[in-house]
């Protein structure tokens, strides 16, 4: 573990306190699930973020030209025929 030093208000540092005696946890304990817990909160897209990428895929896909499937298939016919005889590096040849 790494030693960090904080700088805290005094009603932050009464909070620490109390929640540490509380639950029986050193307080550096606390600090780390706190810090834990907002991080696995701030890994969820805001509503706001969430509309932005679903319009921003939207928009993507719009611009996906058509093919026909005749096409897409014979391309990953030979993508996987590739896949099974191996790949080399150009430099190693």
């Amino acid at each position: 573990m790494v030693k960090v030093t904080f700088t805290l208000d005094d009603a932050t540092v009464r909070t620490l306190r109390k929640v540490a005696a509380r639950a029986r946890k050193p307080q550096s304990l606390v600090v780390r699930e706190a810090v834990a817990h907002y991080a696995a909160r701030e890994r969820k897209m805001t509503s706001e973020e969430r509309e932005r990428w679903l319009r921003t895929f939207d928009e993507l896909i719009a611009k996906v030209p058509p093919r026909p499937r005749e096409d897409v298939e014979r391309e990953l016919k030979e993508v996987r025929r590739s896949r099974r005889t191996g790949w080399v590096r150009p430099w190693d040849q």
